[in-house]
């Protein structure tokens, strides 16, 4: 049996910006999710949506607060948008 391969992950200039601005303990956890992410985007504990209105862009959680943005790029590709609190992310995906 085949083990499929983790997806690539390109993060934007936006996004690492955002994930300075975390804590140590958040960091931590957003590391870990987008692990899953690349490993299944369908992990259920990543309560992946798309965003209503962006077309293209998901939202995923990191925990009850915070959420990063993600769409797919090219074949195999995950391009990580910002990360931060709900309802701030969410508004400027």
């Amino acid at each position: 049996m085949r083990s499929k391969e983790p997806l690539k992950l390109t993060l934007t200039e936006r996004f690492k910006k955002s994930a300075l601005e975390l804590g140590p303990e958040e960091r931590a956890k957003l590391k870990k999710q987008i692990g899953l992410l690349a490993a299944d985007p369908r992990h259920p504990s990543l309560r992946v949506k798309k965003i209503k209105g962006t077309g293209s862009i998901f939202e995923a959680r990191v925990d009850r607060d915070i959420r990063f943005t993600f769409e797919f790029g090219g074949r195999h590709e995950i391009i990580l948008r910002v990360v931060g609190p709900h309802d701030p992310t969410l508004k400027k995906p």
